[in-house]
């Protein structure tokens, strides 16, 4: 029972992520891909999870964690989608500061500052139990 509330939780945190990702996407580069939705899917459920975990941890240590988490995840699907599979989603080579061109500095940054926000709705999910 307890591990079937788990997961109800967290497939309700992946669809919000996933949806929210795929809008903000559309709305920041104009178009999406599918792989992009379960990307920010997983994403807001790591957010989601260190919100939970670090409760007394200051906003500015779960935005570099949060950031950290996003960063750590767009190379890895970047490393499978882009270089494995060659879909090309996206190409951060032409950047400064980039890995593979899979990751770079400026994203890195953006997601740190959008992590403010996501930490707080996170918050009003978790005090409210929106989701639990």
């Amino acid at each position: 029972m307890v591990s079937d509330l788990k997961f109800k939780e967290f497939f309700r945190i992946f669809c919000i992520g996933a949806i929210g990702y795929s809008i903000l996407e559309i709305i920041w580069r104009g178009y999406t891909h599918w792989t992009m939705t379960i990307t920010g899917g997983a994403c807001f459920c790591f957010i989601y999870k260190i919100n939970k975990k670090f409760r007394n941890l200051s906003i500015w240590g779960k935005c570099f964690l949060g950031c950290s988490a996003i960063t750590l995840t767009e190379l890895f699907v970047g490393c499978i989608v882009n270089k494995l599979c060659k879909m090309k989603v996206w190409d951060y080579s032409k950047m400064p500061c980039n890995l593979f061109g899979q990751i770079c500095l400026l994203y890195s940054f953006l997601w740190f500052l959008l992590c403010f926000p996501l930490f707080k709705f996170s918050d009003y999910l978790i005090n409210n139990h929106l989701v639990d």
